[in-house]
């Protein structure tokens, strides 16, 4: 089975404008995305927001950020324009409406009366019976008298699309051969008995009048494919379409307890990973793994490299599993990919009010640039660089209670006073040297270089665990190592 079209290849990515982007939705748009590129296709970015209920301009502004954080770039859409402008679905009413006027008129759709009760009525009578609880085509045929009591009655209609009696099949790009036979796909609404269009309608006629060559989305549309083909050929018959496109469904992405992740779920939330610092390029580099891989050895990769080897169907259709831990892991990876330079930039936003804890005027360039290789091997986000290079700006380092208690065991004050002589007479110019200076404090006291630098490390930065503790005094300075020595031992004669 291949992907590959003898047609130029047009996808496209449509996201509602409904609360926060979600990491399951950067997946679809990434292997669209993906796809497009390594086909030299065109990536269609349309905006599907007719639900005006629940879309927001505030949601849609965010989505084009996001996109643009993420690094996708798109061939038509908004802020890029194309030959089916518009982009946004709520300003293609005219079009929705001039279709579903054309189905009626070739008898491809028909109006439905049924009040909301009426159908519910009938489907648990039929689940009752055992048999296919969907739509009965109650309204298929009415009579002209029919219709005229319906109108009497006051009711308005919706328009439902008359799905043909015959069994459906097509080639999934990701699971193959999939049919659906007629009981299980009845006839469906594509218009609102207040004539607002259905995304059963304008998602299919958008991707006709758009000229998309490919479907590819999650699973949970899978159900949904049987009637658009269905629609697409009555399409085709209006001339509207031209064609089919190929559909490839994506597979679930699971969160805790096997089950789907939604948008409640706190890791799904795309503005997490921007918040906690994530880099697009490693996080889209965790979420291309959820269905898909590179190969069987490597799981660091850049997109250049992901676009050169992506194919959808090599994409695995069985669920994949959202694991944050490697997702980090892998973030961290790239984040050792940087350019010293990059890495420095990148950190920025946690370098400065409100997120840091230090005053601006404290904050000293010098000293970020020379820790900033050091610390660039220890993160796993960037929002992690604040704790730790706070000790190198704050007055006074934050203390840690439970580390202070862990690492100030009995006879701390002798060693620290002794590693504090030691220092003085150090090379200041050389962690090394500090480290012999450490050690042989530490070794005057019987001590491992580990046992004797844990006091040092926590009078200094205020925690058990940070960045190379040489590396971190050697950047901090004599005078303020050599102060916040003195301050622990005041501490602890106290």
């Amino acid at each position: 089975m291949s992907s590959v079209a003898s047609a130029p290849v047009r996808v496209r990515f449509c996201p509602s404008p409904t609360g926060n982007p979600h990491v399951g939705l950067v997946r679809t748009a990434l292997f669209n995305w993906a796809f497009a590129r390594h086909h030299q296709g065109t990536l269609v970015f349309r905006i599907e927001d007719t639900d005006a209920a629940r879309d927001s301009e505030e949601s849609y502004a965010q989505l084009l950020d996001s996109m643009r954080w993420l690094g996708f770039d798109w061939d038509e859409g908004p802020e890029v324009g194309g030959p089916h402008t518009p982009y946004r679905q709520s300003q293609r009413m005219d079009l929705y409406k001039d279709v579903a006027d054309k189905l009626l008129a070739a008898g491809r759709a028909y109006h439905c009366y049924c009040s909301q009760e009426e159908l519910d009525s009938r489907r648990e009578a039929a689940r009752a019976a055992g048999k296919p609880s969907g739509y009965d085509g109650h309204c298929r045929d009415l009579s002209a008298a029919q219709v005229e009591e319906y109108k009497a009655q006051g009711r308005a209609p919706i328009v439902r699309f008359r799905m043909p009696d015959e069994t459906i099949t097509f080639t999934d790009l990701v699971r193959g051969e999939l049919t659906f036979t007629p009981e299980n796909v009845p006839d469906y609404g594509i218009v609102r008995a207040n004539g607002a269009p259905l995304y059963t309608l304008v998602n299919p006629v958008d991707d006709a009048l758009m000229e998309i060559t490919h479907v590819l989305r999650g699973e949970d549309l899978l159900s949904s494919t049987p009637r658009q083909i269905a629609l697409y050929k009555a399409l085709i018959e209006l001339g509207v379409a031209k064609e089919i496109p190929s559909f490839g469904h994506l597979p679930y992405v699971m969160g805790e307890g096997n089950k789907k992740l939604s948008k409640r779920d706190p890791e799904s939330s795309l503005n997490l990973y921007r918040e906690r610092g994530f880099l697009p390029e490693g996080l889209l580099n965790y979420l291309s793994l959820l269905g898909w891989s590179l190969s069987a050895d490597q799981d660091i990769f850049g997109m250049d490299e992901m676009v050169a080897a992506f194919d959808i169907a090599d994409v695995n259709p069985n669920p994949a599993r959202f694991d944050l831990k490697k997702c980090e892991a892998i973030n961290a990876d790239h984040i050792r990919l940087l350019d010293v330079k990059d890495f420095t930039e990148r950190c920025a936003p946690w370098l400065k009010a409100p997120v840091a804890p230090w005053a601006p005027e404290d904050f000293d360039a010098a000293k970020w640039e020379a820790i900033a290789p050091h610390a660039q091997t220890r993160l796993k986000v960037l929002s992690e660089i604040t704790d730790n290079v706070d000790f190198l700006f704050l007055p006074e380092p934050v203390f840690d209670e439970a580390s202070w208690t862990k690492a100030m065991k009995e006879g701390s004050d002798a060693l620290l006073r002794t590693a504090r002589e030691k220092l003085v007479a150090a090379d200041w110019t050389s962690a090394e040297s500090l480290k012999e200076a450490v050690l042989a404090a530490g070794e005057a006291h019987g001590l491992k270089l580990g046992k004797a630098q844990a006091p040092v490390r926590v009078a200094v930065t205020g925690r058990t665990v940070g960045l190379p503790l040489f590396e971190s005094l050697e950047v901090l300075g004599e005078e303020k190592t050599l102060a916040r020595i003195d301050a622990a031992l005041a501490r602890l004669s106290a």
